[in-house]
């Protein structure tokens, strides 16, 4: 069984000779095109034109022959002055059959047509219409038949002068057409090759770009800013591969951002583990040697202490990692005025050196889809944050605020504020004011996860958090979808959290 040979694929060709070839096709079939329909426009008004003059000559042969009605072979009148030469007149029968026919010579008297002339001119009928016939020795007549009475005359005149007029027409238009297509040819090659050049321009840049090597440091060629006006096609080429280089050059910053975050997240969560876990080891020496440098009971205390501080970094990174993975969460219809309340409630009992307030909505509810414990937690890390970088006496306002189609949660205190150096990455993991990282236990104030936990939460539940601070005032604002008045779909068993569980004291006046 022989194999079948595969035809080779032909080369594509450039784009510039591809255009070439369409705007030369197109131009030769239009040039071709409006040639044939000049042509036969040509030709049809020359043959009408003609026609009239066969006619005319008919019409003056007949005169002629009515005068002499009783002789049927009579053909006098062809040696009138003003007939042209080479014109023919015959007279017919009442069937259509020659009886005599001539042709007028110049310089000469007429001659009298043979045989096979007259044959030629055989079986015409005087319908007014104009026919094409050939004799022999004397090439295409356009003749017609008139009838006046019982005389019937068959006129005709060459047509060999105007064939050869029509010929000579159709040749200086060939001529005239093929100057054009070549002149037009050579502007479209001049034009098309002038308006590809910034095409060309560009990818060669592309070209360049993708010889050039990727790395730190590295700069990729741009498209010249001529070459990216967006009103030609080219140029918004050359504007989009810009763009492109624009967002590579920006994901490779990323991509580094990316890498020294990670490398700074890993060294920071090492060193947060690690601490813990040398002062679990270093006191577990200690006791082990028994040597009294050191009570049990209190080497026991740091331990626990620590292995605390230690679980719960693990929890929170954990958390973290659930939430990046947009694990689903056990939702509920959660009640936020209580959920605050109670958030503000604790930290009070923590810390009664702050003044607690808390502003809840009166006659309408804030009703948000969510897990209700970790709303909670993400509340209770903004006033974690306020307790422990504001100082003793700092006001702190909780509030709630609902509207049509969202609920905002409101922390601000009228603390110092946040720098100015740390407002950039103050959501970013491991970020913290305090930059020393030895706690005298595991609520003496957190590892920097915080505020990240915080947004991470917030964007688990579809919404946002906006910060603004100033010396004397700074306000985070969660802001969350609002639950439709039918409810939420209940997950895991999840109970609601109800205003009505909320201690009337606590709604709406001042926290003590």
């Amino acid at each position: 069984m022989t194999g079948t040979r595969t035809r080779p694929r032909r080369r594509p060709r450039a784009t510039r000779t591809r255009l070439l070839l369409l705007v030369g096709a197109t131009l030769v079939v239009v040039c071709g095109a409006t040639a044939l329909a000049t042509a036969l426009f040509q030709r049809a008004y020359v043959m009408g034109e003609f026609d009239g003059r066969v006619v005319n000559a008919a019409e003056r042969s007949l005169g002629g022959a009515a005068l002499h009605p009783s002789s049927s072979t009579y053909l006098g009148f062809l040696r009138n002055d003003g007939n042209p030469s080479g014109m023919l007149a015959a007279r017919l029968s009442g069937d259509g059959k020659v009886l005599s026919a001539a042709v007028v010579k110049q310089d000469a008297p007429p001659r009298a047509l043979d045989p096979a002339q007259q044959a030629a001119l055989t079986g015409l009928r005087a319908d007014g219409s104009q026919h094409t016939r050939t004799l022999p020795g004397l090439g295409a007549y356009r003749v017609t038949v008139l009838r006046s009475g019982g005389v019937q005359v068959l006129t005709g005149l060459p047509t060999a002068d105007v064939e050869n007029m029509l010929r000579h027409l159709v040749l200086v238009e060939s001529a005239v057409a093929a100057t054009g297509l070549a002149v037009a040819g050579c502007v479209c090659a001049v034009v098309v090759r002038r308006q590809l050049r910034p095409l060309g321009r560009v990818a060669a840049t592309a070209a360049e770009v993708a010889r050039a090597p990727l790395g730190p440091g590295d700069t990729l060629t741009r498209v010249p800013v001529p070459d990216t006006h967006p009103d030609s096609e080219a140029g918004q080429v050359g504007a989009a591969l810009n763009h492109l280089l624009e967002r590579v050059r920006h994901s490779e910053e990323l991509v580094r951002s990316g890498e020294e975050r990670m490398r700074r997240f890993l060294a920071d969560a090492s060193h947060e583990l690690r601490t813990p876990l040398a002062s679990i080891a270093g006191y577990a020496e200690l006791v082990n040697r028994g040597t009294g440098v050191v009570d049990p009971v209190l080497a026991w205390r740091r331990v626990s202490a620590e292995s605390a501080r230690m679980t719960a970094l693990v929890e929170d990174l954990l958390l973290l990692a659930r939430l990046d993975e947009g694990n689903p969460l056990r939702t509920a219809r959660v009640d936020l005025a209580a959920l605050v309340a109670e958030a503000v409630w604790e930290a009070r009992s923590a810390d009664n050196g702050h003044d607690w307030q808390l502003e809840l909505p009166l006659g309408a509810t804030a009703l948000a889809t969510g897990d209700a414990p970790l709303l909670r937690r993400a509340v209770a890390a903004f006033l974690s944050n306020a307790r422990t970088h504001t100082p003793v006496g700092t006001r702190v306002v909780t509030s709630v605020e609902p509207s049509d189609d969202h609920c905002l949660i409101s922390v601000r205190d009228d603390g110092p504020g946040i720098p100015l150096t740390l407002l950039p990455t103050v959501f970013e993991r491991f970020t913290r004011a305090d930059t020393s990282r030895s706690r005298s236990d595991a609520s003496a104030g957190g590892s920097g996860l915080g505020l990240s936990l915080a947004l991470a939460i917030t964007e688990a539940h579809g919404g946002h958090i906006t910060l603004q601070s100033s010396p004397g005032r700074t306000e985070f604002t969660i802001r969350l979808p609002r639950a439709t008045e039918s409810g939420a779909e209940r997950g895991g068993g999840e109970a609601d959290v109800r205003a009505a569980a909320l201690p009337p004291r606590l709604r709406g006046q001042l926290v003590k």
